[in-house]
């Protein structure tokens, strides 16, 4: 009897236990969905590298949507419309939101890398994953600039090769100020040491091309000097062609 007896309280205690977590979690369900948001908190991924988009954009984009946070009961907030919103824009690649126990809503932001930068009849960045994108009001990005007549497919295509392959080699990077794209639609490089321009014709065998440039300008250059040239034409296979000013 005892046994039964104690079994029987140890059920209603354990009822009522289950009873008052089930209630106490309604309730406080019920008390965060009533929670106003505190803090509208963005953060841009490398920001000190590029600054594509800033704070401020975000937070006019998400006026001028309807979608500010602040002062809204987190029920009311939609962290996927915001991040829909957020992406949108041609400067990120991806927007995160979510909100705190504390009542703050977050946003990480991923802006887009761009690769080469093209001047001229458009102006326009080509990112990492080759799209084009605009030019940002906010920063300028240390990449490749190509004139002249650059059209998008080669933008995307030859020219993001070669601005790609510039971008990892310290040397280039450091060395080739400007592509241009001339009327006969052959490569012309503009470096920033020398008073000359470098003739490339198309993009085929561009490694090649350049690693016969960069010995004429280790052993040669470095030697007799940086402005003896005009020109410095690198399309024949086996030699380098140079015209005295």
């Amino acid at each position: 009897m005892n046994n039964i007896l104690k079994y029987i309280l140890l059920s209603v205690a354990v009822l009522l236990c289950l009873g008052y977590a089930v209630f106490a979690a309604a309730n406080g369900n019920s008390t965060a969905k009533e929670q106003v948001c505190s803090a509208l908190k963005v953060h841009i991924n490398d920001f000190d590298h590029r600054q594509l988009i800033s704070n401020t954009e975000i937070a006019k984009l998400l006026e001028s949507e309807g979608l500010n946070p602040m002062g809204k009961t987190l029920k009311r907030i939609k962290t996927k419309s915001i991040e829909d919103a957020i992406e949108k824009h041609p400067m990120v690649r991806q927007a995160e939101c979510y909100k705190t126990p504390g009542g703050e809503i977050i946003v990480n932001i991923e802006q887009r890398i761009p690769v080469l930068r093209v001047v001229g009849f458009e102006n326009y960045y080509v990112d990492d994953l080759r799209k084009p994108i605009p030019v940002s009001q906010n920063f300028a990005a240390y990449v490749p600039v190509a004139s002249g007549r650059v059209t998008r497919k080669m933008a995307t295509g030859s020219l993001f090769d070669f601005c790609e392959y510039i971008n990892k080699d310290p040397f280039w990077n450091n060395q080739i100020e400007q592509i241009h794209i001339n009327d006969n639609l052959d490569v012309e490089l503009v470096p920033r040491v020398g008073d000359h321009i470098v003739m490339m014709g198309d993009f085929s065998r561009y490694q090649q091309k350049l690693e016969k440039l960069k010995k004429l300008y280790l052993y040669g250059l470095n030697q007799i000097g940086w402005n003896q040239y005009k020109t410095i034409d690198l399309q024949f296979k086996d030699q380098v062609v140079c015209t005295k000013k």
